[in-house]
């Protein structure tokens, strides 16, 4: 029987805080795990994830210890159109975590790119950073390159540069540039500073260009850059120091852990390493 927690103030960080610090999945995931009766401290089944814990708690997911916290690491990935972003797919379509090297730790995606859309996309082992950088009020601008079909003006595009409203659904202005048309295409540069579902590919449709090719060339400060396709190829920590404040600190020693939302991935052996062109499961 679930444990109903009582009003005791505790020290430390909420508990959905520290197992996303830890790399077990994101906050809203945990608090889910919570509610699933997954998640005990020091013995007593957790049903809330109201409780502050220390490094003096024992914490265990599905019975397993969590891991003591790694130091925070980003990656940039090139992921290719046919992927899902997702841990795993309901209709069996591969995905994202399919193909990335069996070198990377645990990892979640910063955001989401759909099915047939391509580009950057930023990895993280930290829950609490991919949530921070996920919320709109960071103020970063998210470009991508897009192809569409039909004939593009300023006129036409002057809606999505305003903004708009579709389904009851508030699209904020977008940076439009119209780059060139090519025969039956257009290529055009748009940048958002918050992304709904099939935000662009629904704003183009309402003005009657119909996107064939999406690729996101950029994530605030990140760019996709040379970055091949398919390859991952970790932020240096000075970048992520002079870009997110984030200071490296010594490798702790980690608990052995099995937690995860997805199948486990042994740590990396060396930050800073390349990964560019290294597919999963591949022996070279």
């Amino acid at each position: 029987m679930p444990l109903i927690m009582d009003k005791k103030e505790y020290s430390g960080e909420r508990i959905a805080k520290k197992l996303a610090r830890a790399g077990v999945a994101s906050r809203r995931e945990v608090e889910r795990m919570i509610a699933a009766g997954r998640v005990s401290v020091n013995g007593r089944l957790l049903d809330s994830p109201a409780l502050n814990v220390t490094d003096k708690d024992e914490i265990l997911v599905d019975n397993h210890p969590v891991a003591v916290a790694q130091p925070v690491r980003m990656w940039r990935y090139h992921k290719p159109a046919g992927l899902v972003s997702t841990n795993s797919d309901e209709k069996g379509r591969a995905t994202i975590f399919d193909r990335l090297p069996p070198e990377l730790p645990r990892v979640m995606t910063v955001g989401r790119l759909d099915l047939n859309s391509e580009g950057l996309l930023l990895l993280t082992n930290d829950g609490d950073l991919k949530r921070r950088l996920e919320l709109p009020s960071t103020g970063w601008v998210r470009k991508y390159r897009v192809r569409a079909n039909g004939v593009a003006s300023d006129d036409r595009l002057a809606p999505l540069r305003r903004g708009m409203v579709l389904d009851g659904e508030r699209f904020q202005p977008m940076n439009v540039s119209l780059d060139k048309q090519q025969g039956a295409n257009v290529w055009l540069t748009i940048g958002l500073r918050e992304g709904k579902n099939r935000e662009i590919r629904r704003a183009l449709e309402e003005v009657g260009l119909r996107v064939n090719r999406l690729i996101r060339i950029s994530y605030g400060p990140f760019q996709l850059g040379d970055l091949e396709r398919g390859a991952v190829e970790e932020i240096r920590p000075k970048i992520l120091r002079d870009q997110l404040g984030i200071e490296r600190t010594p490798t702790p020693k980690p608990a052995q852990s099995k937690v995860s939302s997805r199948k486990h991935r042994p740590a990396a052996a060396s930050p800073g390493v390349s990964l560019r062109g290294k597919r999963r499961g591949s022996k070279t």
